[in-house]
């Protein structure tokens, strides 16, 4: 029998494909089929995309400790790879593993900005702030590409539909342009998620996403350009990044951030496989404290899902971070509401048929 480590996917956060929970047959990987070279530098994992004909772009959602109902997601999957990306069991509704799959293989819906538009020129929508993206990152790298997040900012211009923002790719100031215009009409924030200012650490926690200092670069762009610009310390891991808050909010200011917010760790499903195996390769020798940690804060266990408690945690630790953020957030002016966006200049679109509202 062959006992070979199999091979390091290269650029990932995750190595391999857990089990889908929904799945009843499980593929393992024969490592006799592999190649001798596999061993010395790795597997490179190619991302691939592929269409997703979704008849809407918008995902409704009634979490009470969410701040909006709607948000706007033109991709499914994200290359960026974070170990930890809560959002990675959503692949196994498309038969596909949390693991690799979820970062190598991206939906792309090319029609969003079309889609957008016709939901948004609905005679029964009553205009309300709308979120890009509550569950993948609108910039990750396809929208180089396929620049449906513009299109979608476009939309939102035009309709005067109010965009909160978040993503923690540089790529946003491609649109300074749509983002500053909304900016003056009050229509847009923006929030940038900023986990640790070590890019030692973040290049193998999060491999194909912006460094730390692109990250601060942006907020300082979209605040020059006038654009209200929050960071989010997320996620909170703890014994791992919990002791930079201090320093990142710090930084974050100094860049011109206004607001600043946090998540605790979050592993709910498949993301705990995935993230357990990544803190087993890459910090082995401190898996177990970081493990342990994480249990202080979930009473026990890896994660709990009720909404009073499943951003924030509870116990010990989980208060010792929150006090943290809230010491370090109010020292450099950061502990502000999130701003209220206009919903009152909304101007329904002209839908796809061309049929005018009788009344607005």
């Amino acid at each position: 029998m062959d006992n070979r480590t199999p091979p390091a996917a290269v650029g990932r956060g995750a190595q391999s494909n857990p089990l889908n929970r929904y799945s009843r047959i499980e593929y393992v990987e024969d490592p006799t089929h592999r190649d001798e070279d596999d061993d010395a530098e790795g597997q490179r994992h190619k991302t691939e995309y592929f269409a997703d004909l979704s008849k809407s772009v918008v995902t409704e959602n009634d979490s009470p400790d969410v701040f909006f109902r709607y948000s706007v997601n033109p991709y499914r999957g994200c290359a960026h790879g974070c170990s930890y990306c809560y959002a990675r069991p959503t692949h196994e509704y498309l038969d596909l593993s949390a693991g690799l799959d979820f970062e190598t293989k991206i939906f792309v819906k090319q029609k969003a900005p079309e889609l957008f538009r016709e939901w948004l020129a609905r005679d029964s929508y009553s205009p309300e702030l709308v979120m890009m993206s509550g569950v993948t990152d609108c910039y990750q790298s396809a929208e180089r590409k396929f620049q449906l997040t513009r299109g979608c900012l476009e939309v939102s211009l035009d309709a005067r539909q109010p965009i909160a923002l978040i993503t923690k790719n540089a790529l946003v100031t491609r649109d300074l342009d749509l983002l500053s215009e909304m900016a003056k009409r009050n229509l847009i924030s923006v929030g940038i998620s900023i986990t640790s200012l070590d890019q030692s650490l973040t290049k193998v926690m999060e491999p194909r996403t912006s460094s730390p200092q692109a990250r601060l670069r942006a907020i300082r762009e979209l605040s020059a350009a006038g654009v209200p610009t929050q960071v989010m310390v997320a996620p909170v891991i703890p014994s791992l990044n919990d002791s930079e808050i201090p320093a990142i909010l710090k930084a974050a200011r100094e860049a011109g951030a206004t607001s600043a917010a946090y998540v605790l760790l979050r592993l709910p499903h498949t993301v705990k496989p995935v993230f357990l195996e990544w803190l087993e390769r890459a910090l082995p020798a401190q898996k177990d404290r970081i493990e342990g940690r994480v249990r202080d804060t979930r009473g026990g266990q890896l994660y709990r899902s009720d909404f009073a408690t499943r951003m924030t945690g509870t116990g010990v630790v989980a208060e010792q971070i929150r006090q943290t953020f809230q010491v370090f957030a109010r020292k450099y002016e950061l502990a502000q509401r999130y701003p209220t966006l206009d919903v009152s200049q909304f101007r329904s679109p002209v839908p796809k048929s061309g049929q005018l509202r009788l009344f607005d």
